[in-house]
């Protein structure tokens, strides 16, 4: 079955040249639709209150999206409680900690990150075994976030701050599309809610995350495109590789990555790089953006050694 036209369980991209899905539509032609399958709502302070969770109680954060970010400072400015200024960050991914920015003066020494699974954050967290970890996040009993820190014995609070609610999608025309990519068990609900008989569709669905697997499992629903995988660490990129004939669609941990080898198959599997130009861009972007915090900071200590000097002198006679 060709592919021409998805269905994309997310925003659109702010700059979709600069996004992943960048190849799909000005490479291979793809014709995307960005929707949110679900809507994220936040917990009320009185709610939150209930919990018994006091945040000024707690040492270090895990964040694993930009709405557990929003919304544990959201929840800091309702219950009047600030964090100390010795608080440790410890993030999903390098985009996540930059997106704290919007709210903390960032530095790096108390900010950690993982690279692209969570496991790799995990591995952070667990030389910091001595903080008292909080862990903002939604009100889903489980996820893998949770059983990737039960699995390594890490002592947390689970902080649940918003609760997702499913969107109505009955003004989407399923038949109009050959794909849906998904990236959540929320997505995969709302889309169960929307349309009933989605598992009777001849339609490909793609999806981020073993949970989201697992949803579409528990709801009978065939996966054909799974990611993250070793040659497709992204769902653009696992989507390109379908189109292009290179499959793989198992799951795979930290230490399979490391092997070369996916949770199925004993071959070893070659990363594929889809674009080296976009990559290149990428890693540009990311110097400049390291070169711009240098100047930053150096602006800043230049402006303070000034206004020091300019105390300590003398006024002339």
């Amino acid at each position: 079955m060709k592919i021409k036209k998805i269905l994309i369980s997310q925003p659109e991209p702010a700059d979709l040249e600069k996004s992943p899905y960048r190849n799909l539509v000005y490479k291979l032609n793809i014709d995307l639709t960005f929707f949110k399958f679900f809507e994220v709502v936040g917990i009320s302070a009185s709610d939150f209150r209930k919990t018994r969770i006091h945040i000024s109680d707690y040492t270090a954060i895990i964040f694993n999206s930009k709405n557990s970010i929003d919304h544990f400072f959201r929840m800091l400015k309702e219950l009047r409680e600030t964090v100390n200024e010795d608080m440790k960050y410890f993030c999903s991914t390098e985009q996540i900690a930059l997106y704290l920015q919007n709210y903390i003066q960032y530095r790096k020494r108390k900010v950690f990150f993982g690279n692209q699974l969570f496991s790799e954050l995990v591995e952070h967290i667990s030389k910091h075994k001595e903080e008292k970890f909080l862990f903002p996040c939604s009100d889903e009993k489980q996820t893998e976030y949770t059983k990737a820190l039960d699995k390594a014995k890490i002592k947390y609070t689970k902080a649940p701050m918003y609760t997702s609610v499913p969107r109505d999608l009955t003004h989407f025309n399923l038949d109009e599309y050959d794909a849906i990519a998904l990236f959540s068990p929320i997505g995969v609900r709302s889309l169960v809610k929307n349309f009933p008989d989605i598992k009777d569709r001849n339609i490909i669905i793609a999806a981020f995350g073993s949970s989201t697997h697992a949803a579409l499992k528990e709801n009978g629903i065939k996966l054909t495109i799974g990611a993250p995988t070793p040659a497709s660490p992204s769902m653009a990129m696992a989507i390109e590789n379908y189109i292009l004939g290179r499959q793989f669609s198992a799951a795979y941990t930290r230490n399979d990555a490391k092997r070369g080898k996916s949770t199925t198959s004993t071959k070893r599997l070659k990363p594929v790089i889809a674009n080296k130009e976009v990559y290149k861009q990428r890693m540009e972007e990311k110097k400049a953006q390291a070169a711009a915090r240098r100047a930053a900071r150096a602006e800043e200590k230049a402006n303070k050694t000034a206004a020091s000097n300019k105390k300590e002198a003398k006024p002339e006679k």
